[in-house]
């Protein structure tokens, strides 16, 4: 019976992986659509997200096979709850990348702005975020985890930066409102990403130290003493 469960476990890593290599890559190539002011790529980038939604389902089926039939208990249980709740955090940021897309083919068509909203440098951090918070769940890394949890203030700052450059620049020039707030949107949509890297950094946390961090940041992101 147990080497069945760890044939299905090992499975289910294999899909998870996949999953997230492919949910990296969706961020990766929004951003760069967005920042290129590439249609082409940013169309690329909607279409993929159908098929992220059916990988989705794939893992969590996995997660109810496994919890149905070995039921499964102390780390190996851990381990399928936590899944279970990453891949919902990779549905979510799947979408957000198609989000940033479909702003950013929208941007492609209209006149550059010439104002330093920083979306580059926030696009980035995101990404480094993200590839943190996944490599520290395959590698099953809670420090590298509390690192990602840390990192999510520099994000928000730069949102809230971000909001400040587009409400003076409405005042300055209602006439190009739509086209300031797609920007504002995109900001919002990357610090959701980050939000999300994070609770996936929460997650392998959870699943290492049975430490539930979420919602107590002074806590998540400093790891508990030696």
């Amino acid at each position: 019976m147990r080497i069945h469960l760890q044939r299905d476990v090992e499975k289910l890593k294999r899909r998870l992986l996949v999953l997230s290599t492919e949910v990296e890559e969706e961020v990766r190539q929004a951003i760069r659509a967005l920042m290129e002011r590439d249609a082409k790529l940013a169309a690329e980038v909607v279409a993929r997200e159908a098929q992220t939604d059916l990988m989705e389902v794939d893992v969590e089926e996995d997660c109810l096979k496994i919890l149905a039939l070995h039921q499964p208990v102390a780390g190996d249980l851990r381990y399928i709850i936590a899944t279970l709740k990453i891949d919902r955090e990779l549905e979510r940021i799947a979408d957000l990348a198609a989000q940033i897309a479909k702003r950013g083919r929208r941007l492609s068509a209209q006149p550059p702005l010439d104002i330093p909203f920083r979306l580059d440098e926030m696009g980035e951090k995101v990404q480094a975020m993200l590839k943190k918070a996944l490599d520290s769940f395959v590698s099953l890394n809670a420090k590298s985890a509390y690192k990602v949890c840390a990192m999510d203030g520099e994000i928000n700052a730069l949102k809230k930066d971000t909001f400040k450059l587009v409400r003076s620049a409405v005042m300055k020039d209602v006439s190009r409102f739509d086209i300031l707030m797609e920007k504002m949107l995109i900001a919002r949509h990357l610090e959701r990403i980050a939000d999300h890297a994070t609770n996936i950094a929460e997650d392998l946390i959870y699943l290492v130290e049975g430490r539930i961090v979420r919602h107590t940041p002074e806590v998540a992101s400093r790891p508990p003493m030696d």
